[in-house]
């Protein structure tokens, strides 16, 4: 009862604070057992509004910002989703309960080993887990819907071009302090639409292209 409380206050005043309203979006985050996604030793900042650290320096997004991204994707329950860095696997999870199949790539062996092992305790089992480096991956205009979970300093097309016509994608780009979260709509074969949403701070993807550091 204590948990099921907790869940419910995060979605009332974190997630609803933040304009996160869609229907579906917060009953996708209710029906996600979160405290199942976040390590033992950090359980008790499971339903607090903080990052919570995962391995090799990385962290799960906070629910107000993992709701953002639902609610700005949105995916249908026909669309195909991919998820760049999948971390504990929470917002895979999330994003299943959206969309027909979710395909999310994670760097580190044994953090997609532990979201595989917290996807099933879940009982979700429409996510694939890929390891790999997706600033490598070649992959075709196939998604109707992709969600970066890392910013990028600088902007780079890579996976704006792994979209449908019709497709999505979240990304957030620059550094800290201020980063811009964005919404890439694609137009066209060759177009695409940008909208600016929010300003967060989240972790930088790894092995992404950093602006060259000034020296004096």
């Amino acid at each position: 009862m204590e948990t099921v409380t907790a869940s419910e206050q995060m979605i009332e005043q974190q997630v609803r604070a933040w304009d996160v309203l869609d229907g579906r979006v917060l009953d996708a985050m209710r029906t996600v057992p979160r405290e199942l996604f976040v390590p033992e030793s950090q359980r008790y900042r499971a339903f607090a509004d903080a990052e919570v650290p995962l391995a090799h320096g990385q962290h799960m997004l906070r629910p107000s910002v993992a709701g953002r991204v639902l609610q700005a994707l949105l995916p249908e329950p026909t669309e195909q989703v991919l998820e760049i860095g999948t971390g504990s696997g929470f917002l895979s999870a999330c994003l299943a309960r959206l969309a027909a199949r979710v395909h999310t790539v994670e760097l580190y062996p044994d953090l997609a080993e532990a979201a595989r092992g917290n996807l099933a305790t879940a009982g979700v089992r429409s996510v694939d887990v890929l390891e790999a480096d997706a600033l490598r991956m070649n992959g075709g205009a196939d998604y109707d819907a992709i969600a970066v979970t890392a910013s990028l300093p600088i902007y780079v097309p890579h996976f704006e071009r792994m979209l449908a016509v019709g497709g999505r994608l979240f990304v957030v780009v620059g550094e800290a302090p201020a980063m811009e979260a964005r919404l890439v709509t694609r137009t066209g074969s060759d177009t695409w639409q940008v909208q600016s949403l929010f300003e967060t701070v989240i972790d930088p993807l790894v092995n992404s292209i950093r602006p060259p550091e000034f020296s004096f």
